[in-house]
C-alpha cells in the first residue's frame, strides 16, 4: 500500500488539536503546525517543542480540561494501552476525535475504527462532535 498517507495527513483534516504525550518526538506536530493547524502538545515532563506548536505540562490520566477544550482532535504517538481510555476521556469530554498509534504490537484497549496509514496503524476511537451551533 504505497500509496497510504501519513498519520499527519490525516490529522492534517482537523483545525486545532492536541498532542497527548509528545515526548521527544515532535515531528508531527511541527508539521501539522507548518501547514497552519493549531497544535497544542501536553506531556507530564517539560519538553522542548517546535515554532508554532503551543506547549502545555498535563498529564492526560487527570487532565486538566482547559488543554482540550476547543480542540477538534486529540491524538497520541505509540500510545501505550494503559492510556487509551484516558486519552479517550479527554477527547470525549472535549466533544473532540480521538485517534493514535501504538507500539509494535499493542493492541488498542477501547474501541477503535483502523485506518492504514504509511507507518502503520492510526486507530480512530471517535469521531468529532458536531456542534450545531458551529452550522458545520
Amino acid at each position: 500500500m504505497g500509496n497510504s498517507p501519513d498519520v499527519a495527513d490525516v490529522l492534517a483534516g482537523y483545525e486545532r488539536l492536541v498532542e497527548v504525550g509528545v515526548g521527544r518526538r515532535p515531528d508531527v506536530a511541527a508539521d501539522l503546525a507548518s501547514r497552519g493547524r493549531d497544535v497544542t502538545a501536553t506531556d507530564v515532563h517539560e519538553r522542548e517543542v517546535p515554532e508554532g506548536v503551543a506547549f502545555v505540562l498535563d498529564d492526560v490520566t487527570d487532565p486538566e480540561p482547559s488543554v482540550y477544550a476547543g480542540a477538534d482532535a486529540v491524538y497520541a504517538l505509540n500510545c501505550p494501552p494503559e492510556l487509551h481510555r484516558a486519552l479517550l476521556a479527554a477527547a470525549e469530554a472535549a466533544g473532540a476525535a480521538c485517534l493514535f498509534t501504538t507500539l509494535g504490537g499493542d493492541q488498542p484497549a477501547v474501541p477503535v475504527e483502523r485506518r492504514t496509514v504509511a507507518s502503520g496503524t492510526l486507530y480512530v476511537a471517535r469521531e468529532a462532535d458536531e456542534d450545531p451551533r458551529s452550522g458545520t
